[in-house]
């Protein structure tokens, strides 16, 4: 089916030319006079662009700008206008316009505007179905318990996790704090045949060293002052099921010895017992410490440090697939506007913006806890710059941030892409309108993304400006 195109000018001579043109590059050409008369259309119809003139006699441009792009979703809209102000055309893109160009054009100028735009549709379309493809990939062990991620590095981790966890292997965790280890051992009992079993989770740096030894292998009734009655530990309530041993880094040396034991007979006894207990639990531990080097300071045992790295997954921090801020936001937002029954769809691309310049010292976790806290706090339709931390939206405005280049590497390459034998003059200055309407209008942040002075920026626009009216 060709695509089609929708356009909108009071002009009907210009109109009927432009109606013309595009009628003859294979386009299903539709023209309509009023904006009003747009808008009943758009409604019973679907356009893959849209051309509209920005001064319009029965409603303002950007008016129905707005409101067509609240229509047609998936359509380009490109404005025209021969009035209009830098700042006017800035606005324009800011509320969705993909382009504008400036009455009078040249036919050559303005089917290659056209042109680029059903290229932006095109991309954006492919791009849906690849995100589809990719959505239908995931399993649903992973969406559950929250195991999201396409960064090149996490799904290589995610794919040895998958593999691994049919069998009765002991897994090893390894990342920073905040990285998802517990979401991740999880998944991985979740994908495994003792599923049905419970999933039991212990932080060896959270419980005193007097206490860790009871809670791990459970105390006999007298084994000391106040132990009134037997009491098992999480190896008897992990049975049959899976065993979480988070900051194993921190568990003391005479436990060490014990868990070792463990994992070589299955045999242990408790606090206080001479009765030898039988284990049938799957052990998954996780570190946010070298255990290799705690092992060269002697602060852990070699021969535990080999038995427990039977597999061992490396989890990366989120700096490192922050591609995948996006998408985590995406389920966070989702997850926490259920939990606080509020109705929030987005997040608006200046905020997105920021969470992705930010560099999340605190990984997954502190993402997490942003959204929960922007979820709760926002007062509109969808979360702005000012529902997140100072610090977060700091992070995006300054200069020579180490996350600025990587930022610049990662837009979307279609909202910047002119054709081959463009005058430089104009490459600079749709260059520089793009930014502008990716920044939201922020001088100084449409600065530090090209690499200049913002006082460079004033001065091209005004020179701009100088052009337009002249």
């Amino acid at each position: 089916m060709s695509p089609s195109l929708l356009i909108i000018d009071d002009d009907t001579s210009h109109l009927a030319s432009l109606v013309k043109i595009f009628n003859k590059l294979n386009l299903k050409v539709t023209g309509i006079p009023r904006g009003k008369e747009a808008l009943e259309l758009c409604e019973r119809q679907s356009f893959t662009i849209i051309l509209s003139d920005l001064m319009l006699p029965d409603i303002d441009g950007l008016d129905l700008l707005v409101e067509l792009k609240k229509q047609q979703v998936q359509s380009e809209i490109v404005i025209m206008t021969a009035y209009g102000t830098i700042e006017r055309a800035v606005e324009a893109m800011r509320r969705g316009a993909y382009d504008f160009i400036t009455k009078p054009f040249r036919r050559a100028e303005i089917e290659r505007v056209i042109q680029r735009a059903l290229e932006r549709v095109s991309l954006i379309q492919e791009n849906q179905k690849l995100k589809q493809a990719l959505a239908q990939a995931r399993t649903a062990a992973s969406l559950q318990t929250g195991v999201v991620g396409h960064a090149p590095a996490f799904r290589k981790v995610l794919e040895l996790a998958f593999q691994a966890a049919p069998s009765q292997a002991t897994i090893l965790l390894q990342g920073e704090s905040g990285t998802g280890k517990e979401v991740f051992a999880r998944m991985i009992h979740e994908k495994s045949s003792r599923a049905q079993g419970p999933f039991v989770a212990v932080n060896c740096g959270a419980l005193p060293e007097g206490i860790i030894e009871a809670e791990l292998f459970g105390v006999e009734k007298g084994a000391f002052t106040g132990a009134h009655i037997k009491r098992e530990g999480r190896f008897s309530r992990a049975h049959g099921g899976t065993l979480f041993l988070d900051e194993i880094g921190e568990m003391p040396l005479h436990l060490q010895v014990k868990l070792l034991r463990v994992l070589q007979s299955g045999e242990y006894e408790l606090v206080g017992g001479n009765q030898t207990l039988n284990s049938d639990c799957r052990i998954i531990a996780a570190t946010n410490i070298d255990l290799a080097d705690a092992v060269k300071e002697n602060d852990f045992r070699e021969d535990l440090y080999y038995r427990l790295k039977v597999i061992a997954l490396t989890l990366p921090p989120l700096r490192e697939r922050y591609d995948d801020v996006p998408l985590l936001c995406e389920y966070f937002l989702k997850k926490f506007s259920q939990r606080h029954q509020k109705e929030l769809k987005v997040i608006s691309p200046s905020a997105m913006f920021s969470l992705r310049e930010y560099q999340w010292p605190g990984n997954v976790r502190e993402l997490e806890n942003t959204i929960e806290r922007a979820v709760v706090l926002c007062q509109e339709p969808s979360i702005q710059v000012n529902d997140l931390p100072h610090e977060i939206h700091k992070a995006s405005l300054e200069a020579g941030s180490p996350r600025l280049g990587e930022d610049r590497k990662n837009l979307d390459p279609s909202l910047f892409a002119v054709p081959l034998g463009t005058p430089l003059q104009e490459v600079e200055r749709r260059l520089i309108m793009k930014t502008l309407a990716f920044t939201g209008g922020d001088k100084r942040q449409t600065a530090q993304l090209l690499g200049v002075a913002t006082r460079t920026i004033y001065r091209k626009l005004a020179a701009f400006e100088d052009e337009s009216s002249s």
